[in-house]
């Protein structure tokens, strides 16, 4: 079990690390990193070129950390038993966050992590997958409230750790024992997505962040 796991996790990386944003960006003949906000992750591709590019970007990020993560997940039977089996998985779905994060291709510069990070929670099986579904309202209404994707993923970061201990609790998940790991880094997730939103931080205290608009389809030709 740990030998497959551990090939998992560098290619975990790598496989995070391909910066989709850009290179839809590109095909399209625009640098989302020179453009819009300079960053690659889908809200900055669904500013410059329209809705059905975020949701292209988005859906492709979301992957490239679901799909490790389940890999990973599939090993050890989607059932932690015990801590390093747990801390393996949380390995392999980390590195396809931080590829994302901190490209590779890209002199370990990145996205912001919202999408990737999704993809864990999903990979997750059911542990995160179940926390998500909280998150993910709390995002709806966020973004629905204020138009802010940065505000919106903010406090849906904040919010999946505590869903993940409530519905643990309510689970009689073992979260202080074997699933410490998981705890852990539900807790790291919201971290480095805060982290990572810095920037907007400071434009929505200065008032300067932009409510997402996508481009419209007959303006992205």
């Amino acid at each position: 079990m740990t030998i497959p796991l551990l090939c998992i996790i560098p290619l975990a990386y790598l496989v995070g690390s391909i910066p989709f944003g850009l290179i839809v960006g590109k095909a399209k003949g625009i640098d989302p990193r020179t453009a819009g906000s300079g960053n690659i992750g889908a809200t900055n591709l669904g500013r410059l070129l329209g809705g059905k590019y975020f949701a292209l970007v988005f859906g492709l990020d979301l992957l490239k950390g679901a799909l490790p993560t389940l890999s990973a997940g599939a090993v050890i039977g989607f059932h932690v038993e015990d801590r390093p089996s747990c801390l393996l998985w949380i390995a392999a779905a980390a590195a396809a966050v931080l590829g994302h994060a901190y490209s590779a291709f890209l002199k370990f510069k990145g996205g912001k992590g919202v999408a990737t990070s999704t993809g864990v929670m999903l990979g997750i099986f059911p542990y995160y997958t179940v926390a998500l579904l909280p998150s993910l309202l709390i995002f709806l209404i966020a973004f629905g409230a204020m138009r802010y994707v940065s505000v919106a993923s903010i406090l849906a970061a904040l919010t999946f750790p505590a869903a993940y201990v409530a519905i643990g609790l309510l689970r009689l998940w073992p979260i202080t024992g074997a699933q410490l790991p998981l705890l852990c880094f539900a807790i790291a997730i919201p971290l480095l997505i805060i982290y990572k939103h810095r920037g907007n931080i400071a434009r929505l205290r200065a008032g300067t962040e932009l409510r997402f608009v996508p481009k419209s389809s007959c303006e992205s030709k």
